[in-house]
C-alpha cells in the first residue's frame, strides 16, 4: 500500500496534501458537514450541486443571494471547491464570475448528476451525450476563472455514459481536458443506472491510463477497504468518498491509516454521538435551531447506524424539533 496516499497536484495553483476527497451529495454536504468531514480528515471538500442559473440570475452582491449559504466555505473548511451545473456556457460563465466573493480553490462542472430536473434542464449528465457543448461549456468556465478567480482550476465530474449503449466517457473527457480541465473525476455507472447496479472501476483505471491530467474515482466507497482498492486497482490520483461518508465522517482517517499502514482505533459510541451534536451546532448556527433540527433528523439516523439500541433511538429522533430534544433522546445512552 505504499505510495497509495499522496498529494494531488491540480493545475498550477492547486496542490492538496492528501487524496481522499468529500464528494459531493445533494442535500447533505451543506456547510456544516463539510467542516465535520473536514475535521475528521478529508484532505478535501466540494460543495453540493449549485444551479449556475440561479447565481447568475442574481442581481445585486452575491452574499444577498438565495445560493450564498451553498456557497460559503464552512467553519476550518480550509481550500475547497464550489461544483455547478448548467447546459449553457453563457450562465455557466456568469455564475463563475459571482464566485469571486468566496473565492473557491476550483470550480467543479457536474456532468453526472442523473436527476430528472438536472437533465431535463440539459445539465448534469445530459452533457454526456453532447461532449461539443460540455467543451464549451469548460471554456466558458476556464474564460470566467481567468477573469475574475486568478486563474483557479477548472474541473468536471462525469459518468460512464448516457446508458449501456453510449458508453463515451473517453470522448467527453478528452473534450473536457482539451478545453482547459484540470482534473476528471468519474463515476462509473451511466445516468440510465443511476446509483442502482455496480460502478465499473475498469473505465476509472482507463481514464487513470490515459489523461495527462489527474483523474479522481468516484462510486461504491463504501468502507475504507474499498478506498484502498479502488486507488490500488485504478492508479487514480483521488478517491471522492460520498455517500460511504454518511454518518460516518471517521472514514477519512481510518482510510487514512489502512493507506499508511498505521494502527485505528475506531470512535467510540460516545465520539459518534459527540460529533453528529458538534455538526447539528453548526447547521443551527447557519439555518436556525428549529430548520437545523429538522435537516438534522436524517444525518442522526445515519450516525447511530451500528449503536446499540439504534433503533429506538432513530423512532424518537424523528419526533425531536430542539436541541435539548436531541439532548433528552441520548440522555439514556450518555447514562448507561
Amino acid at each position: 500500500m505504499t505510495g497509495l496516499y499522496r498529494p494531488v497536484n491540480i493545475g498550477n495553483t492547486l496542490r492538496i496534501p492528501g487524496n481522499l476527497f468529500l464528494g459531493p451529495v445533494a442535500g447533505y454536504t451543506d456547510r456544516a458537514f463539510r467542516s465535520i468531514c473536514r475535521s475528521a480528515g478529508a484532505d478535501f471538500s466540494y460543495t453540493e450541486l449549485i444551479s449556475a442559473e440561479a447565481l447568475a440570475r442574481h442581481t445585486g452582491p452575491v452574499e444577498r443571494s438565495k445560493t450564498w449559504p451553498l456557497i460559503r466555505p464552512g467553519e476550518g473548511e480550509g481550500p475547497y471547491g464550489v461544483q455547478l451545473f448548467s447546459g449553457n456556457p453563457d450562465a455557466l460563465y456568469r455564475a463563475v464570475l459571482m464566485l469571486e466573493a468566496v473565492q473557491p480553490s476550483l470550480v467543479d462542472i457536474n456532468c453526472g448528476c442523473p436527476v430528472p430536473k438536472v437533465v431535463k434542464a440539459g445539465a448534469g449528465s445530459a452533457l454526456m451525450r453532447d461532449p461539443l457543448l460540455l467543451g464549451r461549456i469548460v471554456k466558458a468556465a476556464v474564460r470566467a476563472s481567468q477573469a475574475a478567480l486568478g486563474g483557479v482550476p477548472i474541473t468536471v465530474k462525469l459518468r460512464s455514459g448516457w446508458d449501456g449503449d453510449s458508453i463515451n466517457y473517453r470522448e467527453a473527457a478528452c473534450a473536457a481536458v482539451e478545453a482547459g480541465a484540470a482534473l476528471v473525476a468519474l463515476h462509473p455507472r451511466t445516468r440510465a443506472q443511476g446509483y442502482s447496479g455496480s460502478s465499473d472501476w475498469s473505465h476509472i483505471a482507463d481514464l487513470a491510463a490515459r489523461l495527462a491530467v489527474p483523474v479522481a474515482g468516484s462510486g461504491d466507497l463504501a468502507s475504507p477497504a474499498c478506498g484502498e482498492r479502488m486507488l490500488r486497482e485504478t492508479g487514480c490520483a483521488a478517491a471522492l468518498f460520498a455517500r460511504g461518508a454518511l454518518g460516518n465522517p471517521f472514514i477519512f482517517a481510518e482510510t487514512r491509516s489502512l493507506l499508511l499502514g498505521e494502527p485505528y482505533n475506531p470512535p467510540q459510541n460516545e465520539e459518534r454521538i459527540a460529533l453528529a451534536f458538534r455538526h447539528l451546532q453548526l447547521l443551527a448556527g447557519d439555518r436556525g435551531e428549529y430548520a437545523a433540527c429538522r435537516e438534522m433528523r436524517k444525518q442522526f439516523c445515519a450516525y447511530t447506524r451500528g449503536i446499540p439500541g439504534g433503533a429506538r433511538l432513530r423512532d424518537a429522533l424523528v419526533h425531536a424539533a430542539s436541541i435539548e430534544e436531541y439532548r433528552a433522546v441520548f440522555h439514556p445512552l450518555a447514562t448507561t
